[in-house]
């Protein structure tokens, strides 16, 4: 409770001066961006982002609305959205004032029926052109070249390890640089479907773990035979979404899990999987990376209320990642180790806030947000950086390419904008520490009470003032090796001494 009274009257205080705040959803209120320092107690930061326009393709001429949009790719300056409700998919294309249309793919040439699409939900796009658009209502991913010729279509795998009693309805999709298609299939439980690029079904990668809770366990050990068969199977759950960063990692999301989970650490919401499916996302952050921490217990609507969840995971370069809150409608921002950059966005019709997001993408740093809520049946926001948030790519780029000392006048710049910023004091702590200077540097994490690389710092400072010492260290361990035998022995003599002349 007292968390709460100090995060309002920090928010309102705020208000005051002339910051637009957002209405949080238990009804207190939060600056548009902000964060959560050590105490998970919420922080006002400078914006990080600002939009930049939001269009909708009823603007295009013989377009019309959106209906229930699903998905959104951006590849270039290229936008394809999934117009899932009307059968097809928008192509757009991003110019100095603005985006213009490029054409509506809602049909394709080849030797396949049928040759149009029905509730396309994702679509793929590789640098040539190459497209891979999922299907759903059809039961299938189509590749066509870039003129729109159909090529392959991926379906239902005659595979004994793919249930034959379930469709495949493919919801999303990635594809690597050689063909290979990665597929979310609603019916499928055992995780990623994979395809080889000549169409072939080649299992499934980085199946959710079973999770079953202590109640259910003892109700199935006293069950008779014909309850336990009537009692809801244990299996694996869905993930949501699906994105693939420059290295070829598979970053996914996923919606089922408990509070408890989520606050102990093993749902992992947010994944980022190895070839083998094994999760190897780094979570070296004050908390775990789960969105919102204040879950707005008191909110009556039920739409907005409870923990994030998120409907999409985009990621920019450096291994900074962005998810989506389809809860709170809000965005947060992540660097590489977990560090919680930044929280913004929220419900509602004015800009930089969102009915209905369905999915995120980038372009360079700008975020493209689909919107299905709102009137023409939905929207695309494209949002950009300010200076502050631009600031902050900088300075962790700076870091990844071994500018420490530019990466540390950097996160001190952005120190100087936004004293809350834990994110500003571990990154001028990190570059001190490549520099090796630590007693610096574990000042610095000590202030944004960071307790991991804090003892790295003294591991690593205790093992300078071993080398610095190491010959008085050595002079004085020699003796104690040394001079209690010694003495003894001497001891000895005299005392063998003395008794002979006795």
């Amino acid at each position: 409770m007292m968390k709460r009274i100090a995060a309002a009257a920090a928010a309102m205080l705020l208000a005051l001066c002339c910051t637009v705040p957002a209405l949080a959803a238990d009804g207190y209120k939060y600056s548009y961006t902000y964060t959560y320092d050590y105490w998970e107690d919420v922080r006002e930061s400078p914006d990080a982002y600002r939009v930049k326009m939001m269009i909708s393709t009823a603007e295009f001429e013989d377009i019309g609305g959106l209906k229930n949009p699903q998905g959104l790719f951006v590849r270039n300056r290229d936008a394809y959205i999934c117009d899932t409700g009307n059968n097809r998919v928008i192509q757009i294309r991003l110019k100095d004032d603005g985006f213009e249309r490029v054409r509506v793919i809602d049909s394709f040439t080849g030797e396949t029926s049928p040759t149009t699409f029905n509730s396309p939900r994702d679509i793929y796009v590789m640098e040539d052109g190459t497209m891979f658009i999922a299907d759903y209502s059809n039961n299938r991913v189509v590749r066509l070249d870039r003129d729109l010729n159909w090529e392959l279509s991926f379906t239902k795998p005659t595979d004994n390890n793919f249930d034959q009693n379930a469709e495949f309805l493919p919801r999303k999709l990635v594809a690597d640089v050689v063909g290979r298609v990665y597929v979310l299939s609603q019916n499928v439980n055992k995780g990623i479907v994979k395809f080889e690029a000549d169409g072939q079904f080649n299992g499934f990668i980085g199946a959710n773990k079973v999770r079953v809770n202590l109640y259910d366990q003892m109700w199935k050990m006293i069950a008779t035979k014909e309850q336990r068969a009537r009692m809801e199977s244990f299996v694996p759950t869905e993930y949501e979404n699906i994105a693939l960063d420059p290295d070829g990692f598979f970053y996914v999301v996923t919606k089922t899990f408990n509070e408890n989970e989520l606050r102990s650490g093993s749902a992992d919401p947010v994944r980022r999987l190895n070839a083998v499916g094994n999760n190897i996302l780094v979570q070296n952050g004050a908390f775990w990376v789960i969105g919102d921490l204040e879950w707005a217990a008191g909110n009556t609507n039920l739409t907005h209320r409870g923990p994030s969840k998120f409907a999409d995971v985009t990621v920019l370069q450096d291994d900074i990642y962005m998810v989506l809150d389809s809860t709170h409608n809000r965005i947060f921002g992540y660097d590489q180790q977990g560090n919680m950059l930044w929280g913004f966005g929220g419900v509602g019709n004015a800009d930089g806030f969102f009915n209905n997001p369905m999915a995120i993408e980038h372009m360079g740093t700008d975020l493209l947000i689909l919107d299905a809520g709102g009137a023409y049946g939905g929207s695309l926001t494209v949002m950009t950086p300010t200076e502050y948030g631009q600031m902050v790519y900088t300075a962790i780029h700076q870091y990844r390419t071994g500018d420490y000392d530019g990466s540390a006048k950097t996160w001190t710049d952005v120190l100087s904008r936004n004293g809350n910023s834990d994110s500003a004091y571990i990154g001028i702590g990190r570059a001190l520490l490549q520099q090796e200077k630590y007693d610096e540097a574990m000042s610095y994490f000590k202030a944004a009470e960071d307790d991991k690389n804090y003892s790295e710092a003294w591991r690593l400072r205790r093992m300078e003032l071993v080398e610095q010492n190491i010959v008085p260290i050595f002079i004085v361990v020699a003796a104690i090796l040394v001079l209690p035998p010694l003495i003894r022995r001497i001891k000895k003599i005299k005392w063998e001494v003395k008794m002979f002349h006795e």
